[in-house]
């Protein structure tokens, strides 16, 4: 291959109808495919099984309303008609609370956790004791006048706690509101991508920087028109509500302050490469617009998510309402967890972890299988059912490799979960060293949790263009990668960049409806816990649509790199398109331009 021939010179496309090319029945996706990694299929059928064991268990010594509902010291529970128990030790229990609903906790405030200082008693109404207020089921104390600037709470974590609580319960509906807005905006921004890349790519850039911008001095004039306000007034007439609000903004305004600066600065360092990405997103727009249907795919990943995360609450609260009726003293009962119920509260929540990651794994897998199958497919005309056959391919042979992938990613977050656990757990019991040990280890395994999850995104690419092992699509990707690690960096992780990008803007265009919407609503104690809510969730919904851009182009730029590898453009004819082929002309010229740069 002469030096003299440039890649656009020697690759011309051709429109050759599938099947023709007597090698065609080599190249991927590969048809000819055998079950992967069933091992570890097995093993989560095995863990699902345990886990139905141990539910069982608990559900039989469990009452999932003794933690909706609570119960009193007689080991009552509230609002339900209870059973006498046969031993007389337990004689109290087993009176009708169907008309005292509510559970109000008497003398809680005992520091040293003396159940003595402790009575639990089933009532009608919290409203019929002063100083009480009815909130989940639960009598709870009414706030004190008392004015402490804090901005966690004003009275401490254990108020903070309560107080965030009363804002999520009394606020649910707009939080539900705005994460509908969220799923709107994220919809509008994916069909956008495939009609306007170009301008959209650069509105998204320099929208987020307006936003961010606009967004921080909003803040700050919020927060000089509450403090004036404050200022203006006799510290007895200051509201609790107003001057938790005030800290509440300060706090908030300080963190987007950072986050625009931080945002600001990375748009200015790469402006230039940035328009290099736009031509990804014409070959991915051109992939989703040829299999619209990829857009229904994250309204299934939701779906599931959602059954996950429903069964693993069901769960986790029969769990954690499992108990041994046990006497403390006279008339004092509590129900105490053995061995397995405390088993099955971590084992639950792993398992959670796992289900939740082989999920978005299986998303990937549809999305890579099916843009693999169109990148490889020269008369695009001939796609046949590419989302079907992908879907195929993965119930059939892969849901063992997808079980394998999970299961590494959800073992080193329940680890890190773990640490974080004994980090609480330890404070102020181990010295400056221990400490520092442990924030390192943290530190440590979310690098390696993040790297984990990008060489499965990438090995579940290779999986679904040749088949194999998650182990060897694995290796495969990562060879692939480090050989081709400059284009990597100039075309995969700013496309990545851009559409986090776009995930942001869609979370600040909701929070800032947000604000407007809680700034005006009464009542709000910790205006930023509902936002930091609604954010969260906003992100994820965001996250959940833009990712089958991301694995498009991610899957687009493997295939590229397995096409460069295996056809030389003359006697095997590249697959990639004339967009791409200009694309990555200009990627090496911005290449070699940085190098000659970087040497002068």
């Amino acid at each position: 291959m002469g030096s003299s021939i440039s890649l656009t010179d020697k690759v011309q496309p051709q429109e050759i109808p599938f099947g023709n090319n007597p090698e065609e029945s080599e190249t991927h996706p590969k048809k000819d495919r055998q079950c992967t990694d069933i091992f570890f299929l097995i093993l989560m059928s095995l863990a699902l099984i345990v886990l139905i064991i141990l539910s069982t268990y608990c559900i039989f010594y469990g009452n999932i309303y003794r933690i909706l509902y609570g119960y009193n010291d007689c080991a009552d529970v509230c609002g339900i008609q209870n059973f006498r128990e046969k031993d007389l030790k337990f004689e109290c229990k087993g009176s009708d609370m169907k008309f005292n609903k509510y559970l109000m906790i008497l003398n809680a405030s005992d520091t040293q956790g003396n159940s003595n200082g402790v009575t639990r008693v089933c009532v009608s109404s919290c409203y019929d004791h002063p100083g009480y207020r009815e909130l989940f089921h639960r009598c709870i104390p009414e706030k004190s006048t008392l004015i402490v600037n804090q901005f966690v709470s004003k009275l401490g974590w254990n108020d903070f706690f309560q107080e965030a609580a009363e804002d999520l319960g009394n606020n649910w509906k707009e939080i539900l509101y705005l994460c509908l807005i969220g799923l709107v905006f994220s919809l509008v921004l994916v069909l956008l991508l495939r009609f306007f890349v170009g301008f959209l790519v650069w509105t998204v850039v320099i929208g987020v920087a307006l936003a961010s911008i606009i967004g921080t001095i909003n803040l700050w004039i919020l927060y000089s028109q509450i403090d004036n306000d404050i200022n203006n007034k006799s510290a007895q007439l200051v509201s609790i509500v107003e001057s938790t609000n005030k800290w509440s903004i300060l706090s908030f305004a300080i963190i987007v302050t950072i986050i625009t600066v931080c945002v600001v600065v990375l748009i200015i360092a790469l402006r230039n490469r940035i328009k290099l990405v736009v031509q990804l997103f014409k070959e991915a727009g051109k992939a989703i617009a040829s299999m619209p249907l990829l857009l229904l795919q994250p309204f299934l990943t939701l779906f599931s998510l959602a059954v996950v995360m429903i069964s693993w609450l069901y769960l986790a609260l029969w769990i954690q309402s499992a108990g041994h009726l046990t006497y403390i003293r006279q008339n004092f009962f509590v129900y105490l967890a053995d061995t397995p119920m405390k088993i099955a509260r971590f084992w639950n929540f792993f398992l959670m972890l796992w289900m939740c990651q082989f999920v978005i794994g299986c998303q990937h897998m549809v999305l890579a299988g099916a843009v693999s199958t169109w990148y490889f497919t020269r008369n695009k005309s001939n796609l046949g059912d590419p989302i079907l056959y992908s879907h195929y391919n993965l119930m059939k042979y892969h849901l063992g490799s997808i079980s394998f992938g999970s299961l590494l990613i959800a073992t080193i977050m329940f680890v890190r979960l773990l640490l974080a656990f004994l980090q609480k757990q330890l404070v102020n019991k181990t010295n400056s060293c221990a400490k520092y040990m442990l924030k390192c280890c943290q530190c440590c395994l979310y690098c390696f949790e993040k790297l984990l999850k990008y060489i499965s995104r990438n090995a579940y690419i290779e999986i679904a263009m040749y088949g194999q092992n998650f182990y060897n699509s694995g290796k495969r990707a990562f060879q692939i990668l480090t050989a081709n690690s400059l284009r990597v960096a100039v075309i995969n992780s700013v496309g990545d960049f851009v559409l986090f990008l776009g995930k942001v803007l869609v979370v600040l265009a909701t929070v800032f409806i947000g604000i407007e919407i809680f700034e005006r609503k009464e009542g709000v104690q910790h205006i930023w816990v509902p936002l930091f809510v609604v954010a969260i969730f906003t992100y994820y919904i965001a996250h959940c649509f833009i990712t089958v851009y991301e694995m498009a182009i991610d899957t687009i730029f493997l295939c590229f790199c397995e096409d460069c590898s295996q056809n030389d453009g003359l006697s095997k004819p590249y697959y990639m398109s004339k967009g791409l082929m200009s694309f990555v002309e200009n990627s090496k010229k911005i290449i070699e331009e940085s190098k000659t740069k970087s040497w002068a």
